[in-house]
């Protein structure tokens, strides 16, 4: 099941809400683990399965790490970590780089486990009893499929304490919308517009340019407006996850871009790994071992072939050229040229992401290149130039906050007709979003494949 389709959006989600908050309190968190199991195991049982073979055994590694250190058995707790965490790490190395089939979101809810074991194993949180509350976490449906990350340590004080402030609420469901409009309307337009390009056998160096583009920008809409809806719906539950994004094509420098994008996941492993191998406090050689062994582990995560791993190691060199080499050397440049050349290098990146081979990347840049021997520019490309200049011009203009601080210094403030026409203006994206879905085929968030 996902966010983007009718029976969820006009059934599941309406249904989840009404039964959390007509149950009494001492009900509220099983009526929200049932909602959760249903939503997973719409997947298939087989997922369902995994997911709670993998939460119980971490569930009692728990209780055994904090049984053995308060019988003061130090070395059977760490024994009893390390075997725990390698199990889920070979777990999903399994599923990852086999032909067995691929669980939904275990790429997500095996970092939450790992999350929770080390979380109790560094003092950050205590093991938790209750066996419901620990389901919770593990299955919590709005962050399952595709995130965010919630570390254990920030998750375990809202599941005692969650108190219902209609604001909140009321936040939580504008920011869903939001989402869904990013994910519906720019999106999967984008994606069937890079589609129909990419399909093309042979392209003319602009249009492979232009099919860069228009994937880069497929991929933040989507992933964002997932994150964004799946934020505003733990709001609306009274569960408060943090930002996964914060506007990152408007970066400066690329370090900047990776403290933008997908924050949860940049904060799991600095908390997990490149904090424990000495971060940046253990001299130079040392902290470009650990920024490389981040970014190898990173591109691993996202997928299992040689792309990912290019991948990991290409953006790890570029943090390290901007933080040993450029650092601080490129303030000259106007901020909107250091925005673009940030961008261009994410992009580049980006490429990795849509080909499935090594060799179908490199063929993709050498197009880039005008390989293909039909020139840098045709007439393909004017015409989808053309087809989608008012969608990329759109989804430009949303990559910044300036629609949502012009929405809110218009409306927000100013309220009587305006505050009518925002109702207005967001039932007719609504509407819009209902009929492109009803039209469409099935359009998945291309995360939950990670």
């Amino acid at each position: 099941m996902t966010f983007n389709n009718l029976f969820t959006l006009c059934i599941f989600i309406p249904v989840s809400v009404l039964l959390y908050y007509l149950l009494p309190k001492m009900l509220k968190p099983a009526a929200l683990f049932v909602c959760s199991m249903v939503f997973y195991a719409w997947g298939g049982l087989w997922n369902l399965l995994i997911l709670l073979l993998v939460t119980a055994c971490n569930y009692f590694t728990t209780r055994e790490i904090t049984y053995f250190r308060g019988k003061g058995y130090e070395g059977a707790a760490r024994i009893t970590l390390v075997f725990t965490v390698a199990v889920d790490i070979g777990t999903l190395l399994l599923f990852k780089y086999t032909s067995l089939t691929f669980p939904l979101g275990i790429s997500f809810y095996m970092f939450s486990a790992m999350s929770c074991l080390l979380d109790i194993w560094q003092g950050r949180a205590k093991a938790e009893k209750n066996p419901f509350s620990f389901l919770l976490y593990m299955t919590f449906f709005p962050k399952i499929i595709s995130g965010p990350i919630v570390q254990f340590a920030d998750f375990q004080e809202q599941l005692l304490n969650r108190p219902f402030r209609k604001k909140n609420f009321g936040a939580g469901l504008e920011l869903f919308l939001f989402g869904l409009y990013k994910k519906v309307l720019l999106a999967d337009r984008l994606g069937a517009a890079f589609g129909t390009l990419y399909a093309q056998p042979q392209m003319a160096g602009a249009t492979a340019w232009l099919g860069m583009i228009l994937y880069s920008l497929q991929l933040y809409f989507d992933f964002s407006g997932y994150s964004d809806m799946a934020i505003g719906l733990a709001k609306m539950f009274g569960f408060h996850i943090d930002e996964n994004f914060s506007h990152p094509y408007l970066s400066r420098n690329i370090s900047d871009f990776w403290r933008r994008w997908h924050i949860s996941l940049g904060a799991w492993f600095r908390t997990y790994v490149y904090i424990p191998l000495g971060g940046n406090r253990c001299g130079t050689a040392l902290q470009i071992r650990n920024l490389m062994v981040v970014w190898i582990l990173t591109g691993i995560w996202h997928g299992n072939t040689l792309n990912f791993v290019f991948w990991g190691i290409y953006h790890g060199l570029l943090v390290l050229l901007d933080k040993f080499v450029i650092r601080d050397r490129l303030e000259f440049i106007p901020a909107a040229v250091r925005i673009l050349l940030t961008d261009l290098a994410a992009f580049i990146g980006w490429v990795f992401f849509f080909n499935p081979t090594l060799g179908s990347t490199l063929g993709y840049f050498g197009k880039m290149l005008g390989r293909d021997g039909i020139g840098f520019w045709n007439g393909m490309t004017t015409f989808y130039l053309k087809e989608n200049l008012l969608l990329l011009l759109i989804a430009l203009l949303c990559c910044g906050p300036w629609l949502l601080h012009f929405h809110e210094g218009s409306v927000y403030r100013r309220g009587g007709v305006r505050m009518i026409l925002s109702v207005g203006i967001q039932l007719l994206l609504i509407v819009l979003c209902v009929a492109m879905m009803v039209g469409a085929t099935y359009s998945t968030f291309l995360y939950a494949q990670f």
